[in-house]
């Protein structure tokens, strides 16, 4: 008989939790990865002022959370709902996580703990996304928690010297 092996989805000692004040400064080194800002619209050298003035007044239909591992952090998610009448159940989400932690499982407990925020509290059925068409590992993640390709926005962003592509993705869950 074989045994099987269970392992825990959380990786020991990691957090999810709201973004605070406290948290700005290690969000802009978090964002000042080579692979952080080169797969987000973000850019190089990020301006600590300019990530505290975004983070410090976020707008009552954006959400930003943190991922800690033993007290550092080491990953960022962050959503906004739409707030316009025939949108309010849609939301888009970007998300960064530290290079020197990924895949131990960061990237998938930030999408899981938005998910949640988004479907269980805000009544939003619809998170869309926009990710880079030679993101593999970021691809394989959403479709993990349900995210589909519906389309691909050619010449998206300019990235590097050339313009990228950019699959858009959504995951789609019913209420109740």
């Amino acid at each position: 008989m074989s045994q099987l092996h269970c392992q825990s989805s959380e990786p020991a000692g990691l957090t999810v939790r709201h973004s605070g004040a406290n948290d700005i400064q290690a969000i802009c080194q978090l964002y000042a990865q080579p692979s952080c800002y080169a797969g987000t619209l973000q850019h190089p050298f990020p301006s600590l002022d300019s990530w505290q003035k975004r983070l410090e007044s976020l707008p009552e239909n954006s959400y930003s959370l943190v991922a800690e591992l033993e007290g550092r952090l080491v990953g960022q998610i962050g959503m906004e709902v739409f707030s316009r009448p025939r949108r309010k159940h849609v939301a888009n989400i970007g998300m960064a996580v530290c290079e020197l932690t990924r895949g131990k499982g960061i990237g998938s407990q930030l999408l899981k703990a938005i998910i949640d925020l988004a479907q269980n509290w805000l009544a939003v059925t619809r998170i869309e996304l926009e990710v880079y068409t030679d993101n593999v590992a970021g691809i394989a993640l959403y479709e993990r928690h349900g995210f589909v390709i519906e389309g691909t926005a050619k010449q998206y962003a300019f990235r590097n010297g050339v313009y990228v592509d950019a699959y858009l993705m959504a995951r789609i869950s019913p209420l109740g």
